[in-house]
Formats: structure tokens, sequence, C-alpha cells
């Protein structure tokens, strides 16, 4: 569907709202729908059998719009729904639904980033004050070595 812009979706349901009470359609009346521009009422025409909405009555060439077509009642039901119209602005809104849930994501993406940018950098202070505190242990664990060095010569020697 996604293929069909909102003038399209306009003019198909104008030709399922052309539709009469034999639910039927000649290739005359199609052509007149679309003043005689055959090449969009054969575009149309497709778009209509391709949803299945309609039948096709009568031989067509490859690129002929068929003698005649039939309303299946899918077309009718579809129809009393919105038709194509309402589906396009259906699908329209889910549209911006994504493109809003898109940029949510985004700035939820960022604020994660600039998050773990902000952790790593705690690691890293994190880090160097450790390795400051384990310089001052050695330095103290020496310090306390040499002294008791020191107090045992003097012990021994004295």
């Amino acid at each position: 569907m996604t293929d069909l812009n909102e003038y399209e979706c306009e003019m198909l349901d104008t030709v399922l709202e052309a539709f009469g009470v034999p639910d039927n359609l000649t290739r005359a009346q199609i052509l007149q729908l679309f003043d005689n521009d055959e090449a969009t009422a054969y575009a149309m025409v497709q778009a209509l059998i391709r949803e299945q909405l309609v039948k096709v009555a009568g031989k067509a060439g490859p690129y002929e719009i068929p003698e005649k077509l039939i309303l299946k009642p899918k077309g009718e039901k579809f129809l009393k729904e919105g038709g194509f119209t309402k589906r396009y602005q259906l699908e329209q809104e889910k549209a911006n639904q994504v493109g809003g849930t898109l940029a949510k994501l985004q700035q939820q993406n960022l604020r994660l980033q600039n998050e773990k940018i902000g952790l790593q950098t705690d690691l890293a202070n994190l880090r160097k004050t450790l390795k400051k505190q384990q310089i001052g242990i050695y330095s103290l664990t020496a310090l306390f070595v040499a002294a008791l060095i020191w107090l045992l010569v003097k012990a021994l020697a004295g």
C-alpha cells in the first residue's frame, strides 16, 4: 500500500464509490471516471485487482482495462471502513509515531553515550587513585621493612 500517494488513494475510493446497484463498472464508465486517461485508469484498476477488491469480467489485453469490473463484498466492506484514504492516513500516523519513536531512541542513545563517557572518566580517576594508594602502601611497607632491619641491626650490634 505504501506505493500509493494520498491523491491515488482518493481516486481509488472514488472508483469504489462509483460502483452502482449492479455492483459493476464497464470499461467506458471506468474511462469516464479518469477523463479517458487510459494509463491512469489502468494503473488504478490494477491496484484494485491487486487488493482483491474487484474481479474482472470479460476479455482484456495485457495492458488494457477489462470490459467489466465487479465489486467484491470485500471491496464494499473496505470502502465502508474508510477505504484507501483511511488506510493511507493510518499509515501516515504510524510513520509519524515511528519517527517520534526514532527521535526518542536517538535522544536516549545520546544520553547513554554521555553517561558511558562519564562512567569511563570516573573509572579512569578511580584507577589513578588506586595506583597512588598502592604506591603509598609499597612506600610504607618499604619504610617499615627498612625500620625493622635497622632495629635488628641495632639490636644485634648492641
